[in-house]
């Protein structure tokens, strides 16, 4: 395999490591060894970890290592971060960004079919090395795709700055000054980790996570990691709901002691961290299981409406919950979604919902569910005049009269 020699794109990183290298170093994919060997003499440089998945190139490096004898810098052969260890203050990152070309291969050269695989294989895995105040220096080309790259960068909860571009014959360079948001410093610093972009609704945008809880909570065996899978949602930037996010904290841990939303974890300024649910929008479920399965998922979340209705909270999005209801691989409805809820005389939770399925009637009928929207709607009515258990359950059985 050949060993990717310094070109424009090399010079050009290079000016901005100089001026930025400080404390402990990591070159990714260092090739010839041009970045890490341009800082290892730096005064505030403490040591310099050059990886390359080039065999040929880091043996190179180390020859030249040994040669010169150079004490501040090590040269590891290693696929990005497969053998790397511990956190820098600077980490170094000038990728393959061309797409592949049809019947060649060359590592050092191409960054995946699009161009832009590679580079988002080091952004799902870099903020682990990353000091909390460390930085990133990033090149790459146009030939990229540009906002595929500040789009991957964003959704690792990254902030860029762009500090140079240069255009070439065929291409226009980047270089790119990257650094963990508030948002990422504070989840990671209370043990969320591999922290990465999910879904994105009218108002949030969906992350996912590891939570090794011991980190947060005081635990009597501190050295038992206690790790679950987590949700963070977040507002988005463009949204002006203000207060939605505060609004779901609120709510779902009241909801949480009646069986009803995902479990609430806690909260911060502007996000919310509850346990992630895995499963099908309900749609979708419907699809491919039986009759009963679906009928005992509808009873279900209809229980869970009138519960709400009890406690006077009107959820909002019930008559249209196409993806507020997530079903589990063990058949157990979760709705989500509480941005909106809000404390009522007159909530609608059922009412909403039974309307919602009445509209459902073609698609319920193909799996052998029949309604019968008219006598529903009548006793939703009723329901609605006199919200009490006895009414819901005449509801229910006009609902599910076969």
């Amino acid at each position: 395999m050949d060993v990717y020699e310094p070109a424009e794109d090399s010079y050009l990183l290079q000016k901005h490591v100089r001026q930025y290298a400080a404390g402990r170093i990591l070159d990714v994919g260092t090739g010839s060894g041009i970045q890490a060997l341009a800082v290892v003499s730096l005064a505030g440089v403490r040591e310099v970890v050059a990886v390359d998945i080039n065999e040929t190139a880091i043996q190179q490096l180390q020859d030249h290592i040994k040669k010169n004898k150079l004490r501040k810098i090590k040269a590891i052969q290693s696929d990005l971060f497969e053998n790397v260890d511990g956190q820098f203050n600077l980490i170094i990152f000038n990728p393959p960004y061309l797409p592949q070309d049809k019947g060649i291969e060359d590592s050092a050269l191409y960054g995946g079919k699009k161009g832009w695989e590679l580079s988002e294989r080091f952004f799902t895995e870099v903020s682990r090395y990353l000091f909390a105040e460390g930085m990133i220096l990033f090149l790459f080309s146009s030939l990229t795709n540009k906002e595929k790259i500040e789009e991957i960068i964003s959704h690792h909860l990254f902030q860029f700055a762009e500090l140079e571009r240069t255009k070439l014959a065929f291409e226009e360079l980047y270089v790119y000054e990257i650094k963990k948001s508030s948002l990422l410093r504070e989840l990671e610093g209370k043990g969320i980790e591999n922290i990465h972009y999910v879904a994105q609704g009218k108002r949030g945008v969906i992350y996912k996570g590891a939570w090794d809880k011991s980190k947060l909570v005081k635990s009597h065996f501190p050295s038992r990691r206690n790790i679950i899978t987590v949700a963070i949602k977040t507002k988005k930037a463009e949204s002006k709901a203000e207060g939605r996010i505060a609004n779901e904290a609120k709510w779902l841990p009241i909801l949480n002691k009646k069986g009803i939303g995902p479990s609430f974890q806690f909260s911060g300024d502007n996000y919310l961290v509850y346990g992630f649910v895995e499963g099908e929008f309900i749609i979708d479920w419907i699809k491919h299981h039986s009759k009963e399965e679906i009928k005992n998922i509808l009873r279900e979340v209809l229980e869970q409406c009138f519960m709400m209705d009890q406690l006077r909270v009107n959820k909002e999005e019930m008559h249209h919950p196409v993806k507020h209801i997530i079903v589990t691989k063990d058949n157990t409805p979760v709705l989500i979604d509480f941005e909106r809820c809000h404390e009522t005389e007159q909530p609608q939770n059922v009412t909403q919902f039974v309307e919602f399925i009445c509209r459902l009637q073609n698609e319920l009928h193909k799996k052998d569910v029949v309604i019968n929207p008219k006598m529903a709607r009548e006793q939703a009515k009723e329901y609605k005049e006199e919200p009490t258990r006895s009414s819901f359950q005449a509801l229910l059985q006009a609902l599910f009269w076969d």
